[in-house]
């Protein structure tokens, strides 16, 4: 007897899915997601306006999006992410749908739903497509955990009480996690 077919969903059930519910789509597997926490969205908040204004300040060509953001890392019909903070400095893959490629830079803040994707799968998925840093803010654990891809492949533990230099601009912009959390 043979076995049965794990089922492979596309993007197109993802935007099927009813109004307000959201979920990511791994190798065609959908992952519901929780509402973020208080403190989840406040932490995105302060990053995301953090990274704008810097953006801003430098007249720079990035953009920073907050979730829900689409991002089409693979630009197949079995992969779409929905990071807490990307930044893409080319124009190019923006779209009205979204990210159609690979960001620059991707914040992800750990979620207990979240966790073990966000250290894991996406940890290698980002690692794989080329993204140029990735974060992961663990308000729980008291870590950021920063991967610089494109300089190293090893990563570098921080806490809430450091100055994180980002490395897509050189260490020039430096996020103060103390100032996030009071």
């Amino acid at each position: 007897m043979p076995l049965a077919k794990e089922r492979l969903y596309t993007v197109e059930d993802i935007a099927d899915l009813p109004d307000g519910q959201r979920a990511e789509l791994i190798d065609g597997v959908i992952y519901d997601m929780s509402t973020p926490s208080r403190l989840h969205q406040k932490i995105s908040m302060a990053l995301a306006t953090v990274i704008q204004n810097y953006i801003l300040s430098k007249k720079g060509n990035c953009e920073v999006y907050a979730a829900p953001f689409a991002v089409f890392l693979d630009q197949n019909d079995y992969n779409y992410f929905e990071p807490d903070i990307t930044v893409v400095c080319d124009p190019a893959k923006l779209s009205d749908r979204g990210c159609e490629g690979v960001p620059d830079w991707i914040l992800e803040i750990v979620s207990p739903s979240t966790q073990s994707r966000d250290y894991g799968i996406k940890l290698f998925k980002y690692r794989m497509a080329g993204v140029r840093e990735y974060w992961i803010i663990d308000q729980k654990e008291n870590r950021i955990a920063v991967y610089d891809f494109e300089n190293d492949s090893m990563y570098k533990a921080y806490t809430f009480s450091d100055r994180i230099p980002v490395g897509i601009y050189d260490g020039d912009l430096q996020i103060d996690f103390s100032k996030m959390i009071n």
